[in-house]
């Protein structure tokens, strides 16, 4: 699998739902990441939905960006 852009993986951000379209939405989280850099770099908030709040945190914990 070729890596994403990253005007495609910030795209790719707006495709999650309400639940994990029976995995696709973890393969979704793998290809937002193969991106240049973290698509998100402020926390979502409360509210986000989950695997946008699991994108940011897992910049957080990879280092790749500072944590709230």
């Amino acid at each position: 699998m070729e890596p994403v852009t990253g005007e495609e993986a910030r795209a790719l951000v707006s495709c999650f739902g309400p639940d994990d379209c029976f995995g696709v939405a973890g393969s979704l989280l793998h290809l937002i990441e193969t991106g240049p850099n973290p698509v998100l770099t402020d926390d979502p908030g409360p509210g986000a939905n989950e695997w946008v709040q699991r994108l940011y945190d897992r910049a957080v914990c990879g280092g790749l960006i500072p944590g709230a």
